[in-house]
């Protein structure tokens, strides 16, 4: 987690600002559907030819991690397989879903900004946790 403040002139920069993460949040959700689609395809297949081939093998599939350690905090797999990748593209699609809508929901509360008329030599410092605001402390200039 990443906390910066960044400082504002008006309400508005700060909407154009939430404007524009909503919507690269929302062009890289899709770029990640996308590729989610492609390997869920591959993953069936190769799932398919996995069972077929035990199968004929007369073995039973193991679910065992094998080809996977740890360092520290960090897993690393080893001979990743089409499953491994869609299960990693899964999880980052839910985390660009949980972002886009903290962001919408983080626009939709500023709203009230832009009632509050004329602001000449007022300036928003945003104390922003991943680029989501959390905190907005007027300061005048």
């Amino acid at each position: 987690m990443v906390v910066k403040i960044v400082e504002y002139t008006s309400a508005d920069d700060i909407a154009e600002t939430l404007d524009k993460k909503i919507s690269e949040t929302k062009s890289t959700l899709g770029e990640y559907l996308r590729r989610l689609d492609d390997i869920r395809t591959l993953a069936e297949k190769s799932k398919k030819i996995r069972e077929v081939v035990m199968k004929l093998a007369g073995k039973k599939a193991s679910g065992d991690s094998l080809g996977e350690i740890t360092v520290g905090k960090l897993n690393i797999v080893l001979d990743a397989t089409p499953f491994h990748e869609l299960t990693a593209i899964e999880e980052v699609v839910r985390s660009h879903q949980e972002r886009l809508l903290i962001l919408q929901k983080a626009r939709e509360a500023l709203k009230w900004l832009n009632q509050l008329g004329d602001t000449e030599g007022l300036n928003y410092l945003v104390i922003e946790d991943e680029g989501v605001p959390e905190r907005i402390l007027f300061k005048l200039s």
